[in-house]
């Protein structure tokens, strides 16, 4: 597994081994993975706002996965291929130690509930409400996006 620059780092292209299958990514699959961590957040609030309190807490869930396989890519050029969001955070902690900050306490908490939501959306019947989709929407703008958006930053 390495990577290939072809020019600016912008046109970063990584060659990924799947399953025995060569990947390529570049910065356009990067920016695909950042643009649509930013429409599930949308997509979340909206839910959020018309009562669909579930499908809200989803699509949150999704945006954190997103943004921290982005970041992970960002900086090497390649995450891992799993759904799991504190593993993935795991990952993440091992470049930036800041993101042990969610990885704690009630952060870890909340990032459980959000890897809860991923499964009982898929797999269990488990329905949410306004009590529990409201701070956990807060948690994501407040605490989680910036916490893993610096690792992009520093």
């Amino acid at each position: 597994m390495g990577l290939v620059w072809a020019g600016e780092p912008r046109s970063l292209i990584s060659m990924l081994n799947f399953g025995g299958e060569m990947i390529i990514m570049s910065s356009r699959e990067a920016a695909l993975l950042k643009r649509r961590a930013e429409a599930f957040l949308r997509n979340a609030q909206s839910l959020f706002d018309s009562g669909d309190y579930d499908l809200a807490m989803f699509s949150l869930e999704q945006h954190c996965q997103l943004l921290v396989k982005y970041c992970l890519f960002y900086l090497e050029g390649t995450y891992p291929r799993t759904h799991s969001l504190t593993q993935l955070l795991r990952e993440l902690a091992k470049r930036d130690e800041g993101i042990n900050e969610l990885l704690h306490g009630e952060n870890y908490l909340y990032v459980t509930k959000l890897e809860d939501a991923y499964l009982a959306s898929r797999y269990i019947p488990r329905e949410y409400d306004k009590e529990e989709a409201a701070p956990t929407l807060t948690f994501v703008k407040e605490v989680f996006d910036p916490i893993v958006q610096q690792t992009v930053r520093a």
